[in-house]
């Protein structure tokens, strides 16, 4: 079976969203209320104000509790080693194509959670670099999304769990925290040397479901970042490294099929050519 299909069948219990077709109304950001909204194309727009050069250098995130820092693949184990594939096709000037394609003999399940943190990582470095930045202080619950959506926060879990509205910095902060959370978890995301175990957990249903998650979560960062704060990059000269870090993200997505065609309409007119080069390269 191709691996797209592999990954298909995995993560059937947590890729594929519902989404129902509620033009007027913002939908949660959980898995019992997907998508209530329309979604519309992306319009790329400028910071409100002039943007201002970051205060903290070490990339720091307010709202987390401190100073950014990667989180890392311990040395010897399957996370670490599936890692080491990437970096070392990208380090002798390999295609992204080959770059996100799964290694001869490799756990599928096992690749989808090495990039998961390897994403979380990209975004977090990108997001870092703009945390403090008084511009967005200014955004009020709700604002700062791309245009006709309106991704809502879910507070606890069961008949308890609510949906809040809450502005785009603010969401973002609660995605990335949410997810570090997760990596952070060692019974959700094993990194010790029995591969045995840690392809166990990997390959169930409900690691499948949390790993849907946070790639649709990831995707919402950047259709954040893309929205509201591109200018802002572009003027501390990060627009070319967002640009990479996202098309990687988007080959890897659309060489598994990890996220829903109507997931992807915000960003549609960025998300279309690099899906273009992807197809083109792979020959199809």
């Amino acid at each position: 079976m191709p691996p797209s299909n592999v990954v298909r069948a995995l993560f059937v219990h947590g890729i594929r969203s519902r989404i129902l077709p509620q033009p007027h109304k913002p939908h949660a950001d959980n898995r019992e209320h997907r998508e209530a909204a329309r979604l519309t194309p992306l319009t790329l727009r400028r910071a409100k104000t002039p943007p201002q050069p970051p205060k903290n250098t070490d990339m720091s995130r307010p709202s987390a509790g401190g100073t950014f820092q990667p989180l890392r693949h311990r040395s010897g184990t399957l996370r670490d080693r599936l890692h080491g594939y990437t970096k070392q096709t990208l380090g002798a000037g390999g295609s992204l194509n080959d770059a996100v394609a799964l290694p001869p003999g490799e756990s599928c399940a096992g690749w989808v959670a090495v990039h998961a943190i390897d994403f979380y990582n990209d975004v977090s470095t990108i997001w870092a670099v703009m945390a403090e930045d008084p511009y967005l202080d200014s955004f009020r619950p709700g604002e700062g999304f791309p245009s006709g959506v309106e991704y809502r926060w879910s507070e606890g879990s069961g008949k308890d769990a609510t949906t809040v509205s809450v502005s785009a910095p603010v969401y973002i902060e609660k995605v990335l925290q949410w997810i570090q959370d997760q990596i952070n978890d060692e019974t959700k995301f094993p990194d010790d040397d029995d591969e045995a175990e840690a392809l166990r957990v990997f390959q169930t249903p409900a690691f499948a479901a949390l790993c849907g998650q946070i790639f649709r979560r990831l995707f919402r960062v950047y259709g954040i970042i893309y929205s509201s704060f591109f200018g802002t990059l572009e003027a501390l000269q990060m627009a070319p490294h967002l640009n990479t870090c996202f098309k990687h993200f988007m080959f890897f997505c659309t060489e598994f099929g990890l996220l829903p065609e109507r997931e992807m309409e915000p960003l549609e007119v960025l998300v279309k050519p690099i899906r273009k080069q992807y197809h083109l390269a792979k020959g199809k």
